[in-house]
């Protein structure tokens, strides 16, 4: 099973703790082997479902949206991006140098092309620009994907 995520970055310690569990009950609905997750590798959502994969034993199938996408990435994240870039089993590149809105945005729908299903931490509002979480989304939804909505009860995203 190839799961893609797509989710809001910035969400602090207690709204990622339940993210986090939401992520874990989504994984527990599906068998691990041949579990798969489709990810960018952004810091936030996409992360925390790759590590949990590669702790169920499953691979990872990573998109990168530019070139110069880990120099756009938070310094305390690029890390884990490499940790988690060195695992992968498959890795698939727009082709675009620069990390745009455009970029992202063609590496949600190359993401969504290589998911069976996708898992969407959101909150359910519109893009704060081309390419976010609700963007992909929709694309999701256009090209027949099955989407699964995770957020928690009441929560509420941190302001841009």
């Amino acid at each position: 099973m190839r799961i893609g995520i797509t989710g809001h970055r910035g969400l602090d310690e207690p709204l990622r703790r339940q993210v986090t569990a939401l992520l874990v009950q989504a994984l527990d609905t599906y068998d691990d082997s041949g579990l798969e997750a489709v990810t960018c590798l952004a810091d936030g959502p996409d992360t925390w479902l790759a590590d949990l994969v590669v702790e169920r034993g499953g691979r990872l199938i990573v998109v990168v949206p530019a070139t110069d996408y880990r120099e756009g990435l938070p310094l305390w994240h690029r890390d884990a991006y490499d940790r988690l870039l060195a695992r992968a089993a498959e890795v698939h590149r727009t082709g675009l140098a620069d990390s745009t809105a455009q970029a992202h945005m063609a590496a949600g729908e190359i993401l969504v092309g290589h998911c069976d299903v996708l898992l969407a931490v959101w909150d359910g509002q519109p893009a704060r620009g081309l390419g976010g979480t609700a963007d992909v989304v929709a694309h999701a939804d256009r090209a027949g994907v099955k989407v699964q909505v995770l957020w928690p009860d009441g929560a509420s995203r941190p302001a841009a």
